[in-house]
């Protein structure tokens, strides 16, 4: 009798899509059995009141997705989820309660799709009674105690940041080197809508540029404008708090200068010479560098490499002028793409194969205030 394929169940909701996935568990690996990104529609989505509210809406589209590739033999033994905005985590695999949905969807601590990975993730798990997960949320926190010291003790740092992603890129970067995960030492490079440069050292994200603190600017996002002109915006009586934070997150970076966020318009401008779109794209190339270079610093340079991935890691023209200024400081990896709903699965068969304990909700942190003097 021909057995039950085991497989696992992954889901990545973002602004504008849902991202969902079904891997086969092969002995010790996984295989990918069918992957498919479901867009929504702006005038679909307008239609809701917040985030929240989309879950029922997604979860219909998700349900079909599995529905239509989830085969016949094949037995679903575990869900995972993209986790949303927590309080601060260690990087791992936490299993979801009714807690945890309750924080995702009523108290998180900023408005993102990715607060419905670990609702969506959930409500499959209770179809087929298996356990629901989510893997290195975006909140985990593991900057050093220099990295947390900010200029002013009213303004501790604190950590946001592409961490599934970063995690399994340096995963595969270690096993590409035959060096322990723990052992290894490299700036990762994350590049999407948003970006995430962060410095990796003994298994941990020991500093980053939190995407509005010292990032540099994205496709959408204004990366780490001068304060001062910023804080005159917010008490100039021009702007209203959502207005500022649009200019900020959504409307800024190159969308602010060209109009447009597609990056292969922008390549198109710059190829054709047009002069204004090649400033502003250098300009990005210019803080994503000078970004790497800082956080190879925090590592007194002695780096195994640096790592390229997410969206904008796939454009030729981007890599190329990147590795050319930053070569010198280490060798280049390129992972392109997200990569995430692939490092959901394999968080969740660490945990199938007792290579790792899940946490659970809710996690408590070390106090990491800093103390004064």
């Amino acid at each position: 009798m021909e057995k039950n394929i085991s497989i696992i169940f992954t889901v990545n909701p973002g602004a504008t899509s849902t991202k969902c996935a079904l891997y086969e568990v092969v002995k010790e690996n996984l295989k990918e059995l069918s992957s498919d990104t479901i867009d929504h529609p702006s005038e679909i989505l307008s239609k809701f009141k917040n985030i929240s509210a989309q879950l029922d809406y997604r979860e219909e589209l998700v349900r079909n997705f599995i529905k239509t590739y989830l085969p016949i033999k094949g037995k679903i033994v575990a869900c995972a989820g993209r986790g949303g905005m927590l309080t601060p985590v260690p990087s791992g695999v936490i299993k979801i309660n009714e807690e945890l949905l309750d924080f995702s969807l009523n108290r998180p601590v900023y408005q993102h799709a990715s607060n419905l990975g670990a609702p969506l993730a959930y409500r499959v798990a209770q179809t087929y009674k298996v356990e629901a997960f989510i893997v290195d949320p975006v909140s985990v926190d593991e900057l050093s105690p220099l990295a947390r010291i900010s200029g002013s003790p009213d303004f501790e740092r604190f950590s946001f940041v592409h961490a599934l992603n970063i995690r399994v890129t340096v995963r595969k970067l270690s096993e590409r080197l035959n060096k322990n995960f723990e052992e290894i030492k490299c700036v990762v490079a994350h590049l999407g809508a948003g970006f995430s440069i962060a410095a990796f050292a003994n298994g941990k994200i020991v500093d980053n540029d939190n995407r509005m603190e010292s990032a540099p600017f994205t496709p959408e996002r204004a990366g780490g404008i001068p304060p001062i002109p910023l804080v005159e915006a917010c008490f100039s009586g021009k702007y209203s708090k959502e207005e500022i934070l649009r200019k900020l997150y959504g409307e800024g970076g190159i969308y602010a200068y060209l109009k447009t966020k597609d990056m292969k318009e922008v390549e198109r401008r710059v190829r054709e010479g047009e002069e204004y779109a090649s400033l502003i794209y250098e300009a990005m190339i210019y803080q994503i560098c000078k970004e790497i270079g800082a956080m190879a610093s925090v590592m007194d340079f002695n780096l195994d490499g640096i790592i390229l991935t997410g969206g904008l890691a796939k454009g030729q023209l981007l890599v190329e002028k990147i590795t050319r200024k930053v070569q010198k400081i280490g060798k280049i990896y390129l992972y392109p793409g997200s990569n995430e709903n692939e490092a959901l699965a394999l968080g969740v068969l660490r945990v199938l194969l007792g290579r790792e304990k899940f946490m659970e909700w809710p996690i408590k942190m070390h106090n990491h205030n800093i103390k004064k003097g």
